[in-house]
């Protein structure tokens, strides 16, 4: 009875790996033969998506592609730019501090996060203004932080160009 038993589950193992098949020919979806080490040799499993690479390996090479299409692109637009060059060959003897004080103008300063008036930390609840400056709830009226930006202006450029002044040719008389 045991032998029958046996001869069974043969054939109904056997049934379920020829089923097991075609639903993998079906779906498209097979399970890899192996585990597949990364390229780099630091004891984490790749995948074929990253390139045989683990997730860390794979973010420092793409972090390193992208910083150095950086770089050379950099090269050309400052090359490009004729005012730095001109800035740096004026220096004279001093041509190394001017050349530090452009790379500093260069780079843009993080957003200030406190009141220009008060120096109260405003975070993400800070008031912007067309001075340029940040502030807090009670320094964000413009008479309340001595602005310095000229409202009648802009409101003045703002109505001429949205209201350009249109000449008709006149009207010669019969």
């Amino acid at each position: 009875m045991e032998t029958g038993d046996c001869k069974v589950q043969l054939v109904f193992l056997t049934m379920a790996q020829e089923s097991w098949k075609k639903e993998a020919e079906e779906t498209g979806v097979h399970t890899p033969e192996a585990p597949i080490l990364c390229v780099n040799n630091c004891g984490f499993f790749g995948s074929r998506m990253t390139e045989n690479m683990c997730s860390k390996c794979y973010r420092d090479t793409v972090k390193a592609k992208t910083v150095a299409t950086v770089v050379e692109k950099k090269p050309l637009a400052s090359l490009s730019s004729t005012p730095l060059v001109a800035e740096v060959t004026d220096g004279g003897s001093g041509s190394v501090a001017d050349g530090k004080q452009v790379m500093e103008e260069d780079t843009p300063k993080p957003p200030s996060n406190r009141c220009l008036s008060c120096r109260k930390k405003v975070g993400l609840t800070g008031f912007k203004c067309r001075c340029g400056g940040t502030f807090c709830s009670m320094h964000r009226y413009a008479d309340s932080h001595k602005c310095t930006f000229d409202y009648k202006q802009a409101g003045r450029e703002q109505i001429a160009k949205q209201n350009p002044l249109v000449k008709a040719d006149k009207i010669t008389k019969i």
